[in-house]
């Protein structure tokens, strides 16, 4: 596992994003009922609405278990058009946080989760151990990440 130790931003995040779309498949979005309605974030559901593969209401998904509470869980098709979409509503990947935008934004690679992020507890890891993912990562210029297996 791989953590990422401070939230990436601007050409940082943008950096990661395009790394996440190209190998990955699927990414969800998530919005907590108890957050507000849903009409908060029409424009985001809406432009990215020809992408929406599943939308499902679940109380778990990746990184989040609720307890007793469900959320809308939105999946997506990851492609260069529905990325242009991420990197237009925010700037980092914490900015995915309700009230502002839906939360926790996280990709599947071959339906498994890669990066999962957990916005209001500015958490966020990724799960490889593929030696390529490894070193792309640490060449992201700004990324701040540990590996579990340095023992941080």
């Amino acid at each position: 596992m791989i953590y990422i130790d401070k939230n990436p931003k601007n050409k940082v995040y943008k950096d990661l994003i395009d790394f996440a779309f190209e190998r990955c498949d699927i990414f969800h979005l998530v919005i907590r009922k108890e957050f507000g309605l849903l009409n908060d974030y029409e424009l985001v559901l809406k432009e990215l609405h020809p992408f929406l593969k599943e939308k499902k209401e679940t109380s778990k998904w990746a990184g989040t278990e609720l307890d007793g509470e469900t959320a809308y869980v939105y999946y997506y098709s990851a492609n260069e058009l529905s990325k242009d979409k991420i990197l237009k509503f925010s700037k980092s990947l914490f900015g995915w946080e309700q009230p502002i935008l839906p939360e926790d934004l996280s990709f599947y690679k071959s339906e498994n989760p890669w990066l999962v992020s957990i916005a209001h507890e500015q958490m966020a890891y990724i799960l490889t151990d593929d030696p390529y993912e490894m070193d792309r990562l640490r060449k992201i210029k700004g990324l701040r990440i540990s590996f579990e297996e340095d023992g941080e």
